[in-house]
């Protein structure tokens, strides 16, 4: 089971409810070329290959020397060890299969040990990874979105299957993107079930993971999924185009991920744009429009449940969408979470006499109302997670003296319980990771930087990559 989430800085206004706030409700009704075998291959005796990452055991220990009682361990430490360009990489992933963990940056995929962080495999995609979704399948599989040819001639428009379990190419496909908006569109990709989505501004494409067979592309009508959400229904952001509107009609809908048959759709009040899916089970959208922001919840069959109604104070929710250059997927956010109950907002960061600190806001499903407010540590900051086990999972954020960790919440709120303490003698190594994904897999912490890049040549090799806690 994947379990990641995002560490970034920002805050935007939560829409407030009322006479003066937006009210964004809707309507709801029910409603490539040929494959080619992979070339890329793992690395072999005789290629050309990168350096890979220096061992920074003595490093990691150095820190666990200096361990207080309580604080967990640093498990490993991991480089970027790939030669990037001038600009650097994002980085995708991490994902989770059994004892390995898998990365993705520039041209290669990686996976190492979570016991000790070595090397399990390297793989060189054929091209530059332009995309992935937030999740693989169940059985280890994921698909790559890599461009095809090279310098300005780039084009992200290629499909790598790799399977993580063993770090072997799948089969790989290129698909025809036509038209100035479908050109210039970053891709939103999504796996649902053996199905992988490929959302543009104007289209999407799904192919079978299994076998790279395209299951449908464009649909009838004027309306056209421009993104789903990773997950076991198929739900997705679509735009209506009309001239009038320039794209501005859009649309919550489930769509059948093999079929592509539109089984409800929800009509988003005319100038607002869905931004995220926070939560598919219960289904949370994230609205926007400029100088505006609002959250609705939507029931089951896609009719109107409730809108938060957030009050005045500023939140803090960060998504790929802001970290990933050229990802433009619509799951993968920090600060919020859900249950049938209850949706979680960080709230942004405001001054004490200890530092920055901040709260979270529980608010009702049904209704959309406040029903309580827990703060974080002293001088620190939290931000939601995932429900576990009828509890909130929240990521602690290191301060200058502090180390982070990761800590639970009652569904009743009040204090937040830490379950895995950093080091406050390694804050300057956690501090190093460039806004982190944070993932929370058996008892395990690990963050991981969103984008890896260098002043001097060979400064991106060595920029910390990855940071693995335990007790």
């Amino acid at each position: 089971m994947l379990a990641v989430v995002l560490l970034a800085g920002g805050g935007v206004w939560l829409a407030t409810g009322g006479s003066g706030g937006p009210e964004p409700t809707g309507k709801s009704s029910a409603a490539p070329g040929p494959d080619t075998s992979s070339t890329g291959k793992p690395k072999g005796k005789g290629e050309e290959k990168d350096p890979g990452p220096s061992d920074l055991r003595a490093e990691a220990d150095g820190i666990n020397t200096l361990r207080d009682p309580g604080e967990a361990k640093v498990l490993w430490l991991q480089e970027g060890g790939v030669d990037l360009p001038r600009n650097g990489a994002s980085v995708y992933g991490p994902w989770f299969v059994g004892d390995t963990v898998v990365k993705a940056m520039f041209h290669t995929v990686s996976a190492y040990s979570t016991a000790d962080g070595s090397e399990k495999w390297s793989f060189r995609l054929p091209g530059k990874v332009c995309g992935a979704p937030s999740q693989a399948t169940t059985d280890g599989k994921i698909v790559f979105g890599v461009e095809s040819g090279s310098g300005t001639e780039a084009e992200c428009n290629a499909l790598q299957m790799v399977d993580l379990t063993t770090g072997r190419a799948g089969w790989y496909k290129t698909y025809e993107r036509q038209g100035t908006w479908d050109l210039l569109s970053d891709v939103a990709m999504a796996t649902n079930g053996d199905t992988v989505t490929v959302g543009r501004t104007t289209r999407t494409d799904a192919f079978r993971i299994s076998d790279g067979k395209v299951l449908f592309g464009e649909l009838p009508g004027n309306c056209q999924p421009f993104g789903f959400a990773s997950g076991p229904l198929g739900i997705a952001a679509a735009s209506c185009q009309t001239a009038a509107d320039d794209h501005k009609e859009q649309l919550v809908e489930r769509i059948d991920p093999v079929s592509g048959k539109v089984l409800w759709k929800y009509e988003v009040k005319k100038g607002w744009e869905v931004s995220q899916f926070y939560s598919v089970n219960p289904l949370v959208v994230s609205l926007k429009k400029k100088g505006g922001w609002a959250i609705l919840t939507l029931n089951p069959d896609g009719t109107y449940r409730s809108q938060l109604v957030g009050g005045k104070e500023n939140y803090r929710v960060e998504c790929d969408t802001e970290l990933i250059t050229g990802g433009g997927n619509l799951d993968n956010c920090l600060g919020v979470a859900a249950d049938d109950r209850t949706v979680y907002l960080a709230t942004e960061a405001t001054e004490s006499d200890s530092g920055p600190t901040n709260k979270v806001v529980a608010f009702d499903v049904a209704g959309g109302r406040v029903k309580w407010r827990a703060a974080a540590p002293a001088g620190q900051t939290m931000m939601p997670m995932r429900v576990e086990g009828g509890r909130l999972l929240l990521f602690v954020e290191s301060s200058s003296k502090r180390g982070g960790g990761i800590a639970t919440l009652a569904p009743t709120g009040g204090t937040p319980k830490l379950l895995l303490r950093h080091p406050d003698g390694g804050v300057r190594t956690e501090r190093t990771l460039f806004e982190p994904r944070v993932a929370y897999v058996d008892g395990r912490s690990l963050l991981m930087s969103t984008s890896i890049s260098g002043v001097e040549d060979g400064d991106e090799k060595r920029a910390k990559s990855m940071e693995m806690f335990g007790n």
